[in-house]
């Protein structure tokens, strides 16, 4: 008896929980089903240097199925697809392919549906119960500038989801540049909303007063280092040409532009129409994805003369007042006086000049031999080349940096073997040809190292991330060349010179009112016309910018890089450009052209 009277009370104890204390029963019966909305926080926002918006988000909808609360055989398969602007065959196609996934948890049936469809669909979802819109948001560009550098977000891949378990499939993720590099304080954090839902589909409130919601937390907001209307105007020059333009403010490593052309607007890469348009943007043979201002290997050309000049400097191996006859049995060079001095040697690019220069740097008569004497000087040539960022990655926050190429002992043994090279196997490193090989990041840098007379910070896209300012992507250590900074003062007279005096390669960089300081270069391509490249900086003294243009198949440096650099240091010291003829000029000036069908006309990217 005490045993039946102690089960009996256990019972009546648990059915009294049930029924009076629990609410959910009841609210089960009142309910068809109690359903779990993940809350999708808002990407943080990107701006530019001054605060201008370059990416905000847009609200779209996703429809979700859950397949195993779908009516299948009253299901009007028909109306849905018609609300939706599909074909009905491919609705059973989603459903079913759901359904394999999973038949209890939610799935994506349709994306990014418009707020025009959403609005249509709602009207009509208790007819297709089973069925419910999610809303999250799209990334969108008010400008249509800087793709390279803020990247894209896409639907994240099986390999992402294995790697990362914070994402479901239909999730999205950065999938470049800074979308990419910065997706972990982008993307937030997800909340989840509880909600009620009757038989006919509908939402009828949250579940126990939102006991068990949670909130989502937008991502934080990356204040970067561009200027957005020097981006555009840089992007506007390099219109119909191929290369890219880098400007850094010297003092701080900030990357004020960075264009890699040809380039594409990033609204094509958004929403629905992204696979397509990725799919045409990849069969462009002018390859508009490739980011030419990270990746592209790219003989310097006669901007290597400057580091030239200062290892010479610094090794003892010539001085200011250095001169040498300019003797085209060495080695080729246009037609100028003889350079009586080191500033002249830059400002009229004399290549025999630079012959003789590297001549001494490699070769000093440390050891009677001359193979080994020559591996002495390459190996400690080397180690300069080094501290002035060339032949190593910069660590900009952007991932898929090359580090360009400087040539070293082991790859000159390795190609003729220990004693079988000297400097007159590898004289055409004195010019910036050869194996020697730099991406434009890394030219951009040269220019900053120059204008800081020895050392460059970091690049870097990012000043702050959050409103807390949690620090950059970049550091801002000071990385100092092995040079003195006395040295520096006669190489920077040769820019200035270069764009300033008669016989200079670089007048056409010359800016009223602005002293630049700036070197032109000429990089052999074996593909047809040479490349052109400039780099400066200005003013000449307190520099607030760096620049470096590099045009491929534009011929002598001098002639349309110089004067488009000269106009980008225009616009930003300035905020306009008053040199209206030079900039149509440089405007008029194209490589390539598209016509009516999109066709390019013009020489193929190589």
């Amino acid at each position: 008896m005490a045993i039946f009277i102690v089960v009996m009370l256990v019972y009546w104890i648990r059915l009294f929980q049930l029924q009076i204390l629990d609410e959910r029963y009841t609210l089960d019966a009142q309910s068809n089903a109690i359903r779990h909305k993940v809350q999708y926080p808002g990407r943080g926002l990107i701006l530019d240097r001054n605060g201008q918006i370059l990416v905000y988000n847009e609200a779209v909808y996703d429809l979700m199925v859950v397949p195993g609360q779908v009516r299948v055989d009253s299901m009007d398969w028909n109306k849905l697809a018609d609300l939706l602007e599909i074909d009905s065959l491919g609705a059973r196609e989603r459903y079913a392919k759901a359904r394999s996934y999973s038949r209890y948890a939610p799935s994506v049936f349709e994306k990014q549906i418009s707020k025009e469809v959403y609005g249509r669909l709602q009207e009509y979802m208790y007819q297709f119960p089973g069925f419910y819109v999610q809303s999250r948001s799209l990334r969108r560009y008010p400008k249509p500038i800087a793709a390279h550098v803020l990247g894209d977000v896409g639907e994240v891949s099986q390999e992402e989801l294995k790697a990362a378990p914070f994402y479901k499939p239909g999730d999205y993720i950065g999938k470049s540049g800074l979308e990419k590099y910065y997706e972990e304080v982008l993307r937030g954090k997800k909340g989840v909303k509880v909600v009620m839902v009757d038989v006919l589909n509908r939402e009828k409130g949250s579940y126990k007063d939102g006991m068990y919601d949670s909130l989502a937390q937008q991502g934080e907001t990356l204040y970067t280092t561009l200027d957005a209307d020097l981006q555009a105007y840089a992007e506007d020059l390099m219109q119909g040409k191929r290369g890219s333009v880098v400007a850094i403010e010297p003092g701080t490593g900030e990357v004020l532009a960075l264009v890699s052309a040809p380039t594409y607007d990033p609204n094509l890469l958004v929403g629905r129409v992204r696979s397509r348009n990725y799919g045409n943007l990849m069969k462009d043979s002018q390859k508009p994805l490739f980011n030419r201002a990270l990746m592209s290997y790219y003989p310097p050309g006669s901007i290597f003369k400057l580091p030239q000049a200062l290892i010479g400097l610094q090794e003892g191996v010539i001085s200011p007042y250095t001169g040498f006859p300019c003797d085209k049995s060495l080695i080729g060079c246009h037609e100028h006086p003889d350079a009586e001095s080191l500033s002249e040697g830059i400002r009229m690019s004399c290549n025999p000049y630079f012959y003789q220069v590297f001549k001494r740097i490699i070769q000093q008569g440390k050891v009677p031999n001359i193979f080994e004497d020559s591996r002495i000087g390459l190996a400690r040539w080397d180690e300069y080349m080094r501290s002035f960022g060339l032949g190593t990655r910069l660590a900009i926050d952007l991932l898929d940096v090359k580090g360009g190429y400087i040539p070293d002992t082991a790859f000159y043994d390795r190609f003729y073997g220990r004693k079988r090279w000297a400097f007159s196997t590898i004289y055409s490193l004195s010019i910036g040809q050869g194996e020697v090989s730099l991406v434009p990041l890394q030219m951009a840098n040269l220019a900053a190292v120059m204008a800081n007379r020895g050392y460059y910070v970091t690049p870097h896209l990012v000043r702050a991330v959050g409103d807390e300012g949690l620090g950059s992507g970049g550091d801002t250590v000071r990385h100092y060349a092995l040079v003195d900074r006395r040295y520096f003062d006669p190489v920077v007279k040769g820019m200035y010179e270069a764009v300033h005096l008669p016989r200079g390669t670089a007048r056409r960089a010359e800016l009223p009112g602005v002293v630049v300081c700036g070197k032109t270069g000429t990089s052999e391509n074996p593909h047809g016309e040479d490349h052109a490249v400039f780099i400066g900086f200005a003013p000449m003294d307190r520099p607030r910018i760096a620049v470096s243009v590099f045009l491929e198949n534009s011929g002598f440096g001098g002639t349309w890089a110089a004067p488009l650099g000269s106009l980008l240091i225009e616009r930003y010291l300035n905020g306009k450009v008053e040199r209206k003829e030079l900039e149509s000029q440089v405007r008029g000036f194209t490589i390539f052209e598209r016509d009516a069908e999109g066709r390019i006309i013009g020489p193929p990217a190589h």
